[in-house]
């Protein structure tokens, strides 16, 4: 009930409620992350030596066996709303650092997902966020997309998507090849007081069973030591 009071709220007040995706120039930090994304990639290409280790998505969260099974989408968690999965974080220092200069950063992993893979149409659980992509392992153009309401992006190397994924949203790897991306949540720009409302529904979030799970679980799947 108060997560759809806010909701309702969040459309009335801002006027991007409808907006599928926004120009990246809104958020001055994305310069940063894309001037970096060869170290942030450098740091991936590490995880991705004990890539048969990372867990899958529904490993993770069986709320989300409705949209994955198998080995196909693969994620490395490095936050979850607020809470610190520290040993993946230890193995990537930089890319910390990195996400620690967003504002508003709440969530962040590597999502990998494997040739052919479509994930089916969803929304994501609250408005108060959005999403950032950063393109890091993208194979060719145009084989890898997103489609959120009715508009469709291709990601590409180093470059950003950022959009609201309460719209209806699913993604194809249609290539031959792996797609990896860097996956953020951020509180979504609000004015006062409503941005005050937002930080504490999300902060509500954080201590729920469905986000401690997936904390508790990427925590117990650390990669091995080498």
């Amino acid at each position: 009930m108060l997560l759809q009071l806010c909701e309702k709220l969040i459309c009335l007040v801002d006027s991007e409620s409808d907006v599928a995706f926004f120009d990246s120039n809104q958020f001055p930090w994305v310069n940063t992350i894309e001037t970096h994304w060869k170290t942030i990639l450098t740091e991936l290409e590490t995880v991705l030596e004990q890539r048969t280790h990372i867990p899958n998505f529904q490993d993770l969260s069986e709320d989300q066996r409705i949209l994955t099974e198998g080995e196909d989408w693969k994620t490395f968690f490095l936050y979850a709303y607020g809470h610190e999965v520290e040993e993946n974080c230890g193995r990537c220092p930089e890319t910390t650092k990195l996400l620690k200069a967003i504002p508003e950063m709440t969530s962040a992993m590597f999502s990998i997902l494997a040739p052919g893979k479509h994930i089916p149409e969803h929304r994501g659980p609250y408005k108060g966020l959005l999403r950032y992509h950063l393109g890091l392992v993208i194979p060719s153009e145009g084989s890898c997309r997103i489609r959120v309401k009715e508009e469709v992006r291709s990601w590409g190397t180093g470059q950003s998507l950022i959009f609201d994924d309460s719209h209806p949203h699913e993604a194809w790897n249609d290539s031959s090849f792996l797609r990896v991306i860097l996956f953020v949540d951020i509180l979504r720009p609000l004015p006062f007081p409503l941005s005050v409302i937002n930080r504490l529904m999300v902060n509500r979030f954080s201590s729920r069973p469905f986000i401690t799970d997936i904390v508790d679980s990427a925590r117990k799947n650390s990669l091995p030591n080498k």
